[in-house]
């Protein structure tokens, strides 16, 4: 039984995780929805109100719990290796991609679709956006965004992405609360106006192109103390622009 327990501790560390994780997700959206408009608080409410019970929050990881093989790609785009100028045709093949999956569901999310349309929208939007600030999934196709990029981190068998989702989250060792705590911060680097995905995804992109990204020779302390500042700066920024969106969509200025 000990040794079956040890097995699947050790598969679980191993799996391809999701983007930021639960914690990443679920801090993102706590910061936008405490910097929604009133209207637009009222509409988020309205709509997540169809499932009772649900909260902006609760419904962060929707995306990932209801992953198929077609909506898979949403979550991401592969730049080549050496660039992270955005051609729509070579990185976005028939708008397969998160830059173009954002922009249709805020389309969605602004329409007079049904509410139960609109509130999938939400959701999508919710965690499509937290995901285009994962550096890693808006990095290379060589490597599947740093899956194929293997590191021991933390005493045990992982992978730059997995890393990235949430090794550098956890070792800070916040609940919930003091991670918002934290992130809220940072205001004055989470600027919100700029709402160009696109941007959003060659920000991230550049991340992963500094020249010290790719730890060299495992895991070092020097190496989380380094972008463990970044991670805090992509999630504050996540949160700040997915609240600015929502408030555009849902609270447009008149």
């Amino acid at each position: 039984m000990f040794r079956l327990l040890l097995l699947l501790i050790s598969c679980a560390l191993t799996t391809q995780a999701f983007a930021w994780g639960a914690q990443g997700h679920t801090v993102v959206a706590s910061l936008a929805w405490q910097a929604l408009q009133p209207k637009a608080r009222q509409e988020v409410s309205r709509l997540l109100a169809l499932e009772p019970g649900q909260t902006l929050e609760s419904v962060a990881t929707w995306a990932d719990e209801h992953r198929s093989a077609a909506t898979g790609v949403w979550h991401y785009l592969n730049f080549p290796r050496g660039t992270c100028s955005y051609e729509p045709l070579r990185d976005c093949p028939d708008g397969q991609c998160v830059v173009a999956a954002i922009a249709r569901q805020q389309a969605v999310l602004a329409s007079h679709a049904s509410d139960g349309t609109r509130l999938k929208a939400l959701k999508y939007l919710v965690h499509l956006v937290a995901d285009v600030h994962q550096p890693l999934h808006a990095g290379y196709a060589d490597d599947r965004g740093g899956n194929q990029f293997q590191l021991r981190a933390f005493m045990r068998a992982s992978n730059l992405h997995a890393l990235w989702d949430s090794g550098l989250l956890h070792q800070m060792e916040l609940d919930n609360t003091a991670l918002v705590a934290l992130l809220q911060g940072l205001a004055p680097v989470a600027d919100g106006s700029d709402l160009n995905v696109v941007h959003m995804a060659q920000e991230s992109c550049r991340v992963v192109a500094l020249a010290d990204f790719y730890p060299q020779g495992g895991l070092s302390d020097a190496y989380v103390q380094r972008f463990t500042p970044v991670v805090q700066q992509r999630l504050a920024l996540a949160g700040a622009r997915l609240a600015a969106m929502l408030n555009a969509t849902l609270a447009p200025a008149e």
